[in-house]
């Protein structure tokens, strides 16, 4: 009986637990997390309007455990030894046969006075203080924008952070007090959301345009204060701000021989094999992969690695090849609480279709029927 341990309780580390059982309904599948829970963060785009609440997101895994037969460790990974073999934690550890890291990123506060921003993808307690911030504010100026990881063009999220924009815009209407609000989109990019395709740009653009969102674009940060907002092509005042820093390795990668990449991800292959490890495996935010600049870091592309990266650990399990690959594929719904944009882009192509209704309730359909598998 094969043992192999999973980091993390993320959207990689649930579909490789997934994929090892439906391929080896004998092996030992291990989990480890600091809470057998797990955050649909693409809803908390819905949690400052109200849409959703706290817990329509967070699903207790208990019964997840179960029916697939995995054991929960509870605890947060600290470090490896013996190549792999052995994962080190705050409660134990741990001894496997194949490992798969899931732990995620960890986002960049560097730049002076980010404590006075809210980072949206840091979770549902971020999503719910913005909401708290909006019915406290009677009017003022919003500011929100991202920034990437200049040594790691994938490590970065900009997506949600339209989605925030465009859905705060939407609420302050139906509100009917969007006049009281300026709004201000900003990120050190000339060309905001260029990772989603050419024509994803003009979309966006257009948008803010048609929004009346005003746009501070191409200039490097250099940071923050309680109410303002400062880059090296000007400074504005803002009475909240929603920034989304780059990402980079989890802290504990430092105490381990993991190889890393200059962005301080893990280095890792197409078949989502840790260079220079024995079956050790990575998927989701915690890797650097070959591929294209625009790769996403999302959760459907997590989820493809940890097909792939659970694929080929049971093949090197049974003395086959590990010879599976992920395609490279970006798909998301662009939301604004009423309509949505549908941008998908592969290697080869590039889609983009207008805001429409259609989308919206797509994308909320689509939430229901993923999270059918964990509840």
């Amino acid at each position: 009986m094969k043992r192999v341990t999973i980091v993390g309780a993320g959207f990689a580390a649930l579909t490789s637990a997934q994929k090892l059982r439906k391929l080896d309904p004998d092996m030992e599948i291990t989990l480890v997390a600091p809470k057998p829970e797990f955050s649909y963060l693409p809803g908390t785009i819905w949690i400052p309007s109200g849409i959703r609440e706290p817990e329509d997101l967070l699903i207790n895994l208990e019964h997840f455990f179960r029916k697939h037969r995995v054991h929960f460790h509870q605890g947060s990974a600290t470090g490896l030894k013996e190549g792999g073999r052995i994962l080190e934690t705050d409660n134990g550890e741990i001894s496997n046969d194949g490992l798969v890291i899931c732990s995620g990123g960890r986002f960049i506060k560097k730049l002076p006075g980010i404590e006075h921003s809210i980072t949206p993808c840091e979770g549902i307690p971020a999503a719910m203080k913005i909401r708290e911030r909006l019915k406290e504010m009677q009017g003022g100026t919003i500011a929100v924008g991202f920034a990437g990881n200049p040594k790691e063009p994938s490590a970065m999220r900009g997506g949600p952070m339209f989605e925030f924009l465009f859905g705060i815009d939407r609420q302050l209407r139906l509100e009917k007090r969007r006049d009281k609000f300026n709004l201000i989109f900003f990120t050190p990019a000339p060309s905001p959301g260029n990772r989603l395709g050419p024509k994803a740009v003009k979309g966006l653009l257009k948008e803010l345009e048609k929004r009346n969102i005003r746009t501070h674009l191409g200039h490097k940060m250099k940071g923050f204060t309680d109410n303002k907002v400062t880059t090296e092509g000007g400074e504005f005042e803002a009475d909240l701000i929603l920034f989304m820093p780059g990402m980079t390795g989890n802290q504990w990668f430092d105490n381990t021989a993991l190889p890393r990449s200059e962005g301080g991800l893990i280095r890792a292959d197409r078949q989502c094999r840790v260079e220079g490890m024995d079956h050790v495996y990575v998927a989701g935010d915690s890797g650097s992969f070959p591929g294209p600049d625009w790769m996403p870091k999302q959760a459907h592309m997590a989820d493809l690695q940890a097909e792939t990266a659970a694929s080929n650990l049971v093949a090197e399990f049974n003395g086959e090849v590990p010879d599976k690959t992920f395609k490279v594929e970006l798909v998301c719904i662009v939301d604004s609480q009423t309509t949505g944009m549908l941008v998908a882009r592969t290697e080869k192509h590039n889609l983009v279709m207008p805001q429409m209704a259609a989308f919206h309730w797509l994308k909320r359909l689509f939430e229901w029927w993923y999270l059918r598998q964990y509840r």
